[in-house]
């Protein structure tokens, strides 16, 4: 066996091990259009033909709600973004005694913060795990590594298909040589053939072929191939470049055709538009192969070299194709020894003389290919799957030699750590042309009441929080997004450099200035889109509004509204750090805020004012976040020290969360007001904790975060929830004697706002916990 546990064709079949009975793949599957669809469908396929013994079947990942129609060999479906789907799915592969699970990794297929929802999956899985990792990435994110390093945990073994990505998995992740099989990428197995044979059914016989295929995006860099066409077709004037493939769903669902369009409209503009030819669709394997054989030289002219697996590539090059590739980390491996051509990156010049040269040299051509064929033959599917089976058999001995605990030591109250899914149906309710109504009796909208700024604010990030938490900004939502950021445009007075807050149903301002509090929850949501969305629209119209209306909080009194700023601006920072008016801004109102705290904070009444009444975990949820980026360990002390205070004042006896009351609040020296309960509280406080969290690790403000937010729940003075699952809303607040049964807009996002939240810091205590579960457990079987 190779050092690094190279797998091939040529190991034995079996190890005097029956194969396993059941293997379940986990990955995209056809017809979903995407690589790993491919990949996982032909692996699965390969392997059930070469076992015929083992059922072999899939758990496919839906990116959209409808799913895809799958063929019998999918028997469960995975919601990307449910994360009670990834549990389910769990229990149904151990209820089922499957044997073995062999999963497709990439960070982008998979629900949670970089795909992290995969890993509550996993981690309730009792078979071995074999993941294949179709990313392994050099300059990881903190949520990469911290997913990938949990990842390698979780897993017996791994497969990489490069040796470049074993190096990495061993030098940046610190993944023992031992545990890492290299198998290449699988391809199909076809005839070493002259192109000619296939050219009459494209329509380009007597011509000379270029190809490039796979879905579109604009990191292929196909034009730069079209930009060195007029060079190549001075010397070989019969050269035509077919560009195979459908738009990528991704992308197209985002921009629509625009990379296809801009390519075409560069084709008439170079005055090539006759010799490239489009074929928009995603093909069948059968016509794949067929455009490929008839390929005279194959080109991936991709941008960025951190890609460390092509299957594309590995498709032409086990076809025996001549290559011309950027040199990405794939590429320089598999095109080694002769067996392709590397240009630089972005360069139409290199391109063309390695095209010409090679279609000049048809010896040199014809040898290349042979030399890319005859290294495919172990790459064919077959081949493939003995190496995996003989990976998946290593993974069974060696859970047999070394079993795994099963950590079965759960709290009761762990139960309560499911969420509910998220749905804006209520959200799509109250919206209308012009934006987000204010107020709702019962479920219905209340047009009475009109509009306000603060509460469009609040959509517009929660759209943004949406985005985060689902990888993307579904349409629906982007739509929404666009809605409630007009109205905030609409909203800004230039004259004033204020926001007006609200409006009338016939759309008429009934205030000519609106509170300083509204006019800094715009910022927040405005700060949100520059920080957070991968929406340039939203972005540059958010980017304008921001400068306009960030200089006049200078002169706000309100310590709320210097807090909302406080925050808006740290979501800005996320993304312009560099921008030294706002962290001037940034520095002035955290230290007014500083500043309020020691004028009126007390051994016994640690609070920012002599009186706690709205929106109050806000306040020390700036210092926290203003002392992070200030470097000012007292402002940190500070926001800790009176969110701890506030926790402790909230919490009731029987350890359930009740936000102080808005009938008549908590003066110093008086009796708290035990009600009306405000959702707007328990949002606060759950944002607030979980910032805390986030800054110390400490599962105490965790556990504060969950508190709050099972208010909603119906966790609370009463016993009754306040969210309703059927609507997707939630309640106004909690009476003495009953829940105000309206559903308006401040509540239910308030509601909508705290459950992405905990969605989205939900997998670090997952991590903590388990992290505190596996290591002592493993240090005793070490």
């Amino acid at each position: 066996m190779l050092k690094e546990n190279q797998s091939n064709g040529h190991l034995n079949r079996s190890r005097g091990n029956s194969p396993p009975r059941q293997i379940a793949f986990i990955g995209n599957y056809l017809p979903r259009q995407c690589g790993i669809a491919t990949f996982t469908t032909d692996l699965c396929q390969a392997v059930a033909a070469a076992y015929p013994e083992t059922t072999c079947f899939t758990i496919a990942v839906n990116d959209i709600p409808t799913g895809y129609n799958y063929p019998p060999q999918v028997r469960f479906e995975l919601a990307e973004q449910d994360l009670t789907s990834y549990q389910r799915a769990a229990d149904f592969l151990n209820v089922n005694n499957v044997d073995l699970v062999c999963l497709q990794h990439e960070y982008g297929i998979f629900g949670g913060p970089a795909g992290s929802h995969i890993l509550a999956l996993l981690r309730e899985l009792r078979m071995p795990i074999v993941t294949t990792l179709h990313t392994v990435l050099r300059e990881p994110e903190a949520n990469q590594r911290r997913v990938m390093k949990e990842l390698t945990n979780l897993s017996d073994r791994l497969v990489v298909m490069s040796r470049r990505a074993s190096e990495f998995l061993r030098d940046i992740y610190q993944v023992s040589a031992e545990k890492i099989d290299l198998i290449p990428h699988g391809i199909p197995d076809v005839a070493f053939v002259d192109p000619n044979f296939y050219k009459d059914q494209f329509g380009v016989e007597g011509k000379q072929a270029l190809l490039t295929f796979g879905l579109l995006s604009p990191n292929k860099g196909i034009e730069n191939v079209i930009k060195a066409l007029p060079i190549i077709l001075r010397r070989h004037p019969n050269v035509v470049y077919l560009i195979l493939g459908a738009t990528h769903p991704h992308v197209k669902r985002h921009a629509g055709e625009m990379y296809r369009l801009s390519l075409q409209r560069l084709a008439r503009e170079s005055g090539v538009e006759e010799a490239v030819i489009f074929h928009n669709r995603f093909v069948s394997l059968q016509e794949l192969v067929e455009f490929i054989g008839a390929a005279d030289i194959y080109l991936t002219p991709y941008l960025n070299p951190a890609q460390i697996v092509s299957g594309t590539l590995a498709y032409t090059l086990g076809a025996g194709k001549a290559v011309v590739s950027t040199p990405y980390w794939y590429a320089e491996e598999l095109l080694a020894e002769g067996r392709g051509r590397l240009v630089p990156f972005g360069d139409p010049q290199a391109i063309a003389r390695q095209v010409i040269d090679l279609l000049d040299n048809e010896a040199e051509r014809h040898a290349m290919r042979k030399r890319a064929y005859t290294f495919g033959r172990d790459m064919v599917w077959s081949q493939v799957a003995y190496g995996y089976m003989q990976s998946f058999e290593r993974a069974r001995q060696e859970r047999r030699l070394h079993p795994r605990p099963v950590f079965v030591a759960r709290h009761l109250g762990d139960s309560r750590d499911d969420l509910p899914a998220l749905t804006w149906d209520h959200l799509l309710r109250l919206t209308d042309d012009t934006g987000l109504l204010q107020h709702a009796i019962f479920t219905v909208p209340n047009y009475n009441e009109g509009y306000t700024t603060d509460d469009n604010a609040r959509a517009l990030a929660l759209t943004v929080f949406i985005e985060e938490m689902e990888g993307e900004m579904p349409v629906e939502v982007d739509r929404l997004a666009c809605r409630y950021l007009a109205f905030l445009w609409h909203a800004f007075d230039p004259q004033t450099g204020r926001f007006r807050n609200f409006m009338a149903y016939d759309r008429r301002w009934l205030e000519e200035v609106g509170s300083e509090d509204s006019h800094s929850r715009a910022l927040w949501a405005l700060g949100t889109v520059l920080g957070r969305s991968n929406n340039d629209g939203l972005r540059g119209l958010a980017g304008r509004l921001f400068d306009k209306a960030l200089s006049p909080v200078l002169e706000f009194t309100s310590p709320r509204a210097w807090a909302f700023t406080l925050i808006a601006i740290h979501e800005y920072l996320r993304r312009f750090s560099g921008d030294r008016a706002a962290r001037h801004i940034q520095e002035g109102l955290a230290a007014r805020l500083l500043d309020l705290y020691r004028r009126h904070s007390t051994a016994d009444w640690p609070w920012f004012e002599g009186i706690v009444s709205y929106d109050n975990a806000s306040l020390p949820h700036a210092l926290l976040l203003g002392g992070q980026e200030l470097g000012q360990p007292e402002m940190i002390d500070t926001g800790l020290n009176s969110l701890r205070w506030l926790a402790d004042i909230q919490c009731a006896q029987r350890g359930h969360f009740i936000p102080i009351g808005n009938q008549g609040f908590y003066r110093r020296g008086e009796t708290k007001a035990r009600f009306d309960q405000q959702p707007i509280e328990a949002q606060a406080m759950v944002s607030a904790c979980l910032e805390a969290y986030r800054l110390t690790d400490d599962p105490r403000w965790y556990q504060e975060a969950q508190r709050a937010f099972e208010w909603f729940l119906g966790r609370n003075d009463l016993g009754l929830p306040l969210y309703d699952s059927v609507t997707g809303g939630c309640r106004d607040g909690l009476h003495p004697d009953r829940v105000n049964q309206n559903q308006g807009a401040e509540s239910t996002l308030a509601f909508l706002l705290a459950l992405v939240e905990m969605h989205l810091a939900k997998q670090v205590l997952s991590l903590v916990r388990d992290k505190a579960l596996v290591e002592p457990r493993l240090s005793q079987l070490a």
